[in-house]
């Protein structure tokens, strides 16, 4: 029987750690024995950065621009451990759609039947998710994706641009779009903060995958140019993206979340910040945040 292909979409509003949490679960996977590639859906183009020494590459969109026809492999770079590695691109500055680099990167690979080629196992896709609309929706409104994971952290712009990919979702389940897989929380240091991550997936019927503490090892990794896996590979951080590649891989049965509405996701955050202060003040034990 043909292995089958795990398509993957990771989310995240910007700078949350999006790129760099799907860098290490590309990097963990492809240690495994897995064949990987690296989709980055970002028009900064940075999402396959640590898995080559922080090289950029050619896009999708730049490549284009120089020669009307390309083939897939023109676009496609080899980096740590054999993970191929792409960028979409976007468009000149002040010009055109930011997502009609994921569409052309789609329709190019879909066309040239690279995956089937390539013979791969995943391909996951890095996909910027302060918004879910034209190109960046593509993985979850054309069913590309088989699974979407979303990282986010305890912050409130976070978890709002989280809630939004769950309305997205939540639309297009209906014509066969992606499901949710669950979240990712990243920068979960403070009690606190898992406390906050674990009572927005209860609120929006989904679940967490893994908990990803902030780590001095990430910044030193990454000022190699590398991942945390390949830069220090024994680490305690490195155990922990190894068990969230694992449970990744594991993953067989996603969902469709249940979004908030604005009014009800501004209310559950004036809630916590309430609890905060009266934490930081003295007046709530710690212990009962966790009862919140």
């Amino acid at each position: 029987m043909a292995k089958k292909l795990k398509q993957i979409a990771i989310y995240g509003k910007g700078g949350i750690g999006k790129s760099t949490t799907t860098s290490n679960i590309s990097a963990a996977l492809s240690v495994a024995g897995y064949k990987v590639m690296q989709f980055g859906c970002d028009p900064k183009s940075d999402s396959t950065n640590t898995l080559r020494g922080g090289d950029y590459i050619p896009t999708v969109l730049d490549t284009l621009r120089e020669k009307t026809k390309i083939k897939a492999h023109d676009v496609i770079f080899k980096g740590f451990n054999g993970i191929y590695c792409v960028e979409a691109g976007g468009p000149a500055p002040g010009v055109g759609c930011a997502g009609r680099g994921i569409i052309t990167a789609v329709e190019l690979f879909k066309q040239q039947k690279v995956f089937e080629e390539l013979d791969l196992d995943y391909v996951i896709y890095d996909v910027l998710g302060d918004v879910v609309c034209g190109g960046f929706a593509v993985p979850v409104r054309e069913g590309i994706a088989e699974h979407v994971f979303t990282v986010s952290s305890a912050d409130f712009m976070a978890v709002y641009a989280a809630n939004n990919l769950f309305k997205g979702i939540h639309k297009y389940s209906k014509a066969g779009g992606a499901l949710l897989g669950g979240v990712i929380g990243n920068s979960i240091n403070a009690p606190y903060s898992k406390d906050i991550i674990d009572d927005f997936v209860a609120k929006t019927q989904t679940q967490v995958v893994e908990y990803v503490p902030r780590s001095v090892t990430v910044t030193q990794s990454e000022l190699q140019g590398k991942t945390t896996i390949e830069a220090a590979p024994d680490s305690q951080q490195a155990k922990i993206y190894k068990e969230l590649a694992r449970k990744i891989d594991e993953h067989e049965v996603s969902k469709v979340p249940a979004p908030l509405e604005v009014s009800e996701l501004r209310e559950w955050a004036a809630k916590w910040g309430k609890q905060l202060v009266e934490l930081e003040n003295g007046v709530l034990n710690p212990q009962a945040v966790g009862n919140l």
